[in-house]
């Protein structure tokens, strides 16, 4: 056993188990901003907060890899986008890639709401642009499901390569 991959495994489910917990209190809180009422605010913002932070779940997962798979990350000012798409490369000899191609594209959307949320006030926030996000959710939770899935299997071999 290599425990190196195992502990990447468990440090990727720990991330992902936040973030399902993310998109739980995004739903709900969407579905009571929609309501309306005097808190409508408060839960339109929660929702801006709760999608900057499933991306940044995300970003840690894609940083670890990056980091523990393929020796760095890359710098400059466009760093974040190019994780992204570094994800969804195919490395022989190395790794497989983590995310598709359709999922790295929907992702982007997320990455770039949570640079401006890290960039406006929450009085300039668009509600219109939050239900997108929203209505995608369901879709990005299970590609992102699926291709962290076939990546921790990666992982699960990698980790027995010495029993092999």
């Amino acid at each position: 056993m290599i425990p190196h991959y195992q502990t990447l495994r468990q440090r990727i489910a720990q991330e992902w188990h936040e973030i399902e917990r993310t998109i739980d209190v995004i739903k709900r809180h969407w579905a009571k901003a929609l309501r309306g009422g005097p808190d409508q605010d408060a839960f339109v913002n929660s929702v801006a907060l709760n999608l900057h932070s499933l991306y940044a779940g995300l970003k840690r997962i894609f940083h670890l890899i990056a980091v523990e798979i393929d020796g760095g990350v890359l710098g400059g000012e466009s760093w974040h986008k190019e994780l992204l798409r570094q994800m969804t490369l195919d490395i022989p000899g190395v790794r497989p890639a983590v995310l598709s191609p359709e999922t790295a594209a929907i992702l982007d959307e997320y990455r770039r709401f949570r640079h401006l949320i890290r960039n406006i006030y929450t009085t300039n926030i668009d509600p219109a642009r939050i239900e997108a996000l929203v209505r995608q959710l369901d879709d990005l939770h299970n590609r992102v499901a699926t291709d962290l899935e076939r990546f921790t299997k990666f992982l699960d071999r990698l980790s027995r390569a010495d029993e092999e």
